[in-house]
């Protein structure tokens, strides 16, 4: 099989006392994604996306919560441990689309940073669409109380 596709969903909790961080970038807002790692919502998705792609499992099993090894950890460290992953299993990212869902604060004007961002994963900021949208007032998302996130990844076979 030379393309595999794979879907990865994230959610946090947003808390007051921690930073803001998504897909890599410190965003400025009163509240923050609650998480064992830096709680990088977008980055987790991928992640999981990545994984499923590859068919092993989910971001849970790699990278376990009640593991002190990812304790605050980057995100986008963990992200670029998951493309050496693929890479490593024969296969190159081609593509990635990721949804973030958030009521608040608006984050469209961040899209570039967070492709800059992942490029130091290893993602070429070329084969990334990021999208944001809020949840029009519904749901734990619409109520300001997390953040969502959904992404598809798709991977080609090395030299394909």
């Amino acid at each position: 099989m030379n393309t595999r596709i794979g879907i990865g969903y994230d959610s946090h909790r947003l808390v007051e006392g921690r930073r803001l961080i998504l897909g890599g970038v410190d965003i400025p807002f009163e509240k923050g994604l609650l998480g064992h790692s830096d709680g990088d919502a977008l980055c987790h998705a991928i992640i999981d996306a990545i994984i499923g792609a590859l068919g092993l499992g989910d971001i849970g099993r790699h990278f376990p919560d009640t593991d002190e090894r990812w304790k605050d950890a980057s995100s986008i460290a963990l992200l670029k441990h998951t493309v050496d992953l693929a890479n490593s299993s024969g296969f190159d990212i081609a593509w990635i689309d990721a949804v973030i869902m958030a009521e608040r604060p608006k984050l469209a004007g961040y899209s570039d940073l967070m492709k800059e961002a992942f490029s130091r994963a290893g993602i070429s900021p070329q084969i990334i669409n990021i999208k944001a949208k809020t949840n029009e007032g519904m749901g734990f998302v619409g109520r300001g109380e997390g953040v969502a996130v959904e992404a598809v990844c798709l991977l080609s076979r090395t030299g394909s």
